[in-house]
C-alpha cells in the first residue's frame, strides 16, 4: 500500500497524531519496565530452596521451659516428635530459608584474608540434619559421629578456633571458591578458623534473600536446642501435613507445658508469608500494565473514530472510485501501524532512560533487551486490535450514503 496518502493526512492532523505518538511511547517506556520487574520479582519467588518443601514443618518454641538442661529437654523432645505416626524424622536447626533473619558468617581462602570472597548463611546441624532437609549430597559426604559438637560447647572452648571444623557448602558457595570443582577435601577459612569441606549439597538458598549471593550457603555440625531455634519435622506424607502439625505441637506440650509455642506451620506456608510483598508487587505491576494497555486502547479507538467521522467524505470518494472494504480497512490499520511504530521507537528509549535510572537509585540490574520487543509486538497487536473496530465501520459505509453526507 502507498503510504504517502497516510503520511499527508497526519500531516494535517499533526496534534492528533503526535498525542497518541506520546502515549504509545509512555506506555511502551512503563510496560517494558514493568515487564521487567514482574520478570525479576517472578523470578525471586520462584527460586529454589533446595529442601524438601511440601514435607517439611516448623514448630518454634519460647520460654525456658521447667527443666534448666536444654540439652536434656531437647533429646525428650525429638524423641517424643520422631514417635508420632507420620514423622519421618525430626531436627533442632537454627535457621531455614526465606526467613526474616539470618546467621553468616564470612569465607576466604586463607586465614584474616583482608576481603573475604563472600559473606555466606550458616546453618547448624545435628545427626541426620541433611535428611530431614532433603537435601542433597553431590560431592562428598555427610558428617560423621565425632565431627558434631554442642553449641554451648563450642561457645566454651577457646581452642575451637584452632583446630577448626569439618563444613558442607552449597554447590554455589563451592564452585565460587573452586570453579574447577574440587571443593572437597580443601580447606577454606572464617576468620582464623580453618574450615575442612567434606560435602557439597546441590543447593540451600539463604534465610534473607539476596539478588548476588542467594545461594552462598554453609553447614556447620553443631548441634542447637530448642531455645535456640526451632524444631524441623519431616513428615512421609505431605497430605497428613496439618495433622501432624497438630499432633507435634500437643506432644511438646506434653513434654513442657509451660512453654510457649510461638510458630506453627508448614514450611510452604512460611515460604508463601515470606514473598507476600513480592506477590502484591507483581499483582500491582500487572494491574498497572493492563490499566495502561486499556487507556492506549481507547485512546487508539477514539481517535481512530473521530477520524473515520472526518473522514466519511473522503471514504466515500475512494469508495465510489472503486476502493474495496478490505482497501479501507487496511488504510486505517497501516495508518495505526505507522504512528504506533513511532511512539514504540520512542519509548524504547524511554524505557532505556527509566531502566538507567533505576539501575542508579534501586540498585536494579540491566534491562535484557529481549523486553523491548516484547514489549514492542505488544503495542502492536494492542494497536491492530483497537483500531479494527473503527476501520471496519469505515470500510462499511456505502459509497451512495457516503457522498450524500458532503
Amino acid at each position: 500500500m502507498d503510504i504517502r496518502p497516510i503520511l499527508s493526512t497526519l500531516r494535517r492532523h499533526k496534534t492528533a497524531a503526535a498525542l497518541i505518538v506520546l502515549e504509545i511511547a509512555l506506555t511502551c517506556a512503563i510496560v517494558c519496565n514493568a515487564l521487567f520487574l514482574i520478570g525479576q520479582r517472578l523470578e525471586k519467588i520462584n527460586q529454589p530452596s533446595g529442601i524438601a518443601e511440601q514435607e517439611l514443618l516448623e514448630v518454634r518454641l519460647g520460654g525456658i521451659g521447667t527443666q534448666v538442661n536444654a540439652t536434656a529437654r531437647t533429646r525428650e523432645d525429638l524423641a517424643a516428635l520422631r514417635a508420632i505416626p507420620g514423622v519421618k524424622n525430626a531436627v533442632p536447626i537454627n535457621q531455614l530459608p526465606f526467613r526474616r533473619n539470618s546467621w553468616n558468617t564470612s569465607l576466604s581462602l586463607i586465614p584474616d584474608q583482608e576481603r573475604p570472597n563472600f559473606n555466606a548463611a550458616q546453618f547448624f546441624a545435628s545427626e541426620g540434619t541433611l535428611d530431614t532437609m532433603g537435601l542433597q549430597l553431590v560431592a562428598g559426604r555427610d558428617f560423621e559421629g565425632d565431627e558434631f559438637a554442642n553449641l554451648e560447647d563450642v561457645e566454651k572452648d577457646a581452642t575451637i578456633e584452632q583446630r577448626g571444623s569439618a563444613v558442607i557448602l552449597s554447590s554455589k558457595a563451592a564452585n565460587k571458591l573452586f570453579p574447577d570443582g574440587q571443593a572437597v577435601g580443601k580447606t577454606i577459612y572464617s576468620g582464623r578458623m580453618p574450615l575442612r569441606i567434606v560435602g557439597v549439597v546441590k543447593e540451600l538458598a539463604r534465610p534473607v534473600t539476596v539478588e548476588s549471593d542467594t545461594g552462598y550457603s554453609m553447614i556447620l555440625p553443631v548441634r542447637v536446642n530448642y531455645d535456640m531455634g526451632l524444631y524441623l519435622i519431616r513428615v512421609t506424607d505431605p497430605a497428613r501435613r496439618q495433622e501432624v502439625l497438630a499432633a507435634a505441637v500437643a506432644a511438646l506440650e506434653k513434654v513442657d507445658s509451660s512453654r510457649m509455642v510461638r510458630a506453627k506451620l508448614t514450611y510452604t506456608e512460611q515460604r508463601e508469608k515470606y514473598f507476600q510483598n513480592d506477590r502484591a508487587m507483581v499483582g500491582l505491576l500487572i494491574t498497572v500494565c493492563v490499566a495502561l494497555l486499556v487507556v492506549t486502547a481507547l485512546g487508539i479507538v477514539g481517535l481512530a473514530s473521530f477520524w473515520v467521522q472526518q473522514r466519511t467524505k473522503q471514504i466515500g470518494i475512494r469508495r465510489a472510485l472503486g476502493a474495496t472494504r478490505g482497501q479501507i480497512l487496511r488504510y486505517f490499520q497501516t495508518e495505526n501501524f505507522l504512528l504506533a511504530t513511532v511512539g514504540i521507537v520512542l519509548g524504547m528509549l524511554l524505557a532505556y532512560s527509566i531502566n538507567l535510572w533505576l539501575m542508579g537509585a534501586y540498585e536494579l540490574p540491566r534491562m535484557p533487551i529481549t523486553y523491548l520487543p516484547i514489549g514492542a509486538v505488544l503495542l502492536w497487536l494492542l494497536g491492530q486490535i483497537a483500531v479494527f473496530g473503527p476501520a471496519h465501520r469505515a470500510a462499511a459505509v456505502p459509497p451512495a450514503v457516503a457522498t450524500r453526507s458532503a
